[in-house]
């Protein structure tokens, strides 16, 4: 393909592709949360077994190759798209049976493998689709609408489900019919997908970008140079954000004699979902047209910083336990402010690690090391913060963050690293 073809119609699919990838993501791990502690759940329980559900996006560079030999990924990421609707149906449907929470957690789980194989569709679609520059330029954006797309799960479904539960009285029914809508809308952004994503995956295209054979894929990622110290970086990367994504909400939504804030669920997801996504939005815009400008390498400090330093504002909360609206809408517009913008650096350099052959393969790899980093920390959160209480929890978080710090100054690439350099990347 030449680049004019392979940029075509950008604007229009990039938006729509990455708002759908965000959605069942941040149904699976982070509206989970927030569904099973109105339900009943322990904060333990909560913490260890919905950070199970990230295992798909560890395991996923497991079945990248077969994704890539097999079909088109278009075709992976629709029909994913579709089981996904399916699995979210099954949630709403068996949320008011007696067995609820095995029941549930399967449905989770089957929406989290397909999921996690739509990823690998999507950002091979995607790195495919757009030449190496316009990938940088338009990290911002993809970045943007999943980060829109997880502000809609975790703010505006959010929303919905604490309407419903003050009209039926009855959290069980708020939260089937809120999951039945999340099915809809699934299925509603699987057809827009399906008319906005263009067929440029020709015969001779699909063969060149195929890697030669499933071991191999796996062979030649790890023979890359500096492998090791940058798959440290990406595991350390978002170490405190790990453990504070399974913990915000429940803090948010605990009573203040265990030292939650008595938010309800309706305000948690109103907060999230007006200045929570106009920040992370600005954020995440701002920060890959930057990098598109400057280069990786004069903005990998100061986005490593503006992720992690807002987690300062969550222990300030906790040891003040503070219910002011003033205060909590302050520390979540910074804080998505700060993610959006911390996040461009770290996808950026995902798609570094992932260059050359195989790059489809190669980033589910590399984002399934992305994912354990998430896993890992994120199933002991919910016992950590038991042990230490939310004060003392949110002060572990900050203190999290060194590791990655301390790897930065170690890990190698290019400075001018998705930067603009020519008229036909403009």
């Amino acid at each position: 393909m030449d680049v004019a073809k392979k940029d075509k119609n950008a604007w229009l699919w990039v938006p729509f592709l990455y708002f759908t990838q965000g959605i069942p993501y941040v149904l699976v791990v982070t509206v989970s949360v927030i569904m099973y502690k109105r339900l009943g759940i322990g904060n333990a329980e909560i913490g260890l077994y919905t950070s199970w559900l990230y295992l798909p996006w560890v395991l996923k560079p497991l079945w990248s190759p077969f994704v890539e030999l097999n079909g088109t990924k278009r075709k992976w990421f629709l029909v994913m798209q579709l089981i996904m609707s399916m699995a979210f149906l099954g949630i709403g449907l068996f949320l008011p049976s007696n067995a609820f929470f095995t029941i549930t957690l399967a449905f989770f789980w089957m929406a989290a493998f397909a999921s996690a194989t739509n990823d690998i569709a999507s950002d091979g679609y995607y790195m495919i689709g757009l030449s190496q520059k316009k990938q940088s330029f338009f990290i911002g954006m993809r970045s943007t609408f999943y980060r829109l797309a997880m502000v809609t799960g975790q703010g505006l479904l959010v929303i919905v489900a604490g309407f419903l539960e003050h009209k039926y009285g009855d959290n069980t029914k708020a939260w089937s019919l809120t999951m039945i809508g999340a099915a809809v809308l699934m299925l509603i952004l699987t057809a827009t997908n399906f008319m906005a994503a263009p067929k440029f995956e020709a015969p001779s295209t699909k063969d060149s970008e195929k890697p030669t054979s499933f071991w191999e894929v796996f062979a030649s990622f790890f023979r890359k140079k500096h492998i090791g110290i940058s798959l440290l970086f990406v595991l350390s990367y978002r170490l405190g954000e790990s453990q504070l994504v399974k913990m915000a909400s429940p803090f948010l939504l605990d009573k203040l004699e265990v030292g939650g804030l008595s938010y309800s669920t309706e305000a948690v997801g109103t907060i999230y979902g007006t200045v929570g996504v106009i920040m992370l939005s600005l954020g995440g815009i701002i920060g890959g047209i930057l990098i598109s400008r400057d280069g990786l390498k004069k903005w990998m400090f100061p986005m490593l910083l503006s992720l992690n330093l807002p987690n300062i504002l969550y222990a300030i909360l906790a040891i003040t336990q503070t219910t002011s609206i003033y205060a909590v809408v302050g520390t979540v517009v910074v804080e998505q402010f700060g993610y959006g913008f911390g996040f461009a650096a770290f996808l950026v350099f995902l798609i570094y690690v992932a260059e050359g052959a195989s790059k489809t393969s190669h980033y589910a790899i590399a984002t399934g090391f992305m994912a354990l980093g998430m896993m890992l920390p994120g199933m002991l959160s919910g016992y950590i913060q038991e042990w230490l209480g939310y004060d003392g929890f949110f002060v572990w978080v900050v203190i999290a963050a060194i590791p990655a710090f301390l790897l930065l100054r170690f890990i190698e690439y290019p400075a001018d690293y998705g930067k603009k350099t020519s008229e036909l990347d403009a």
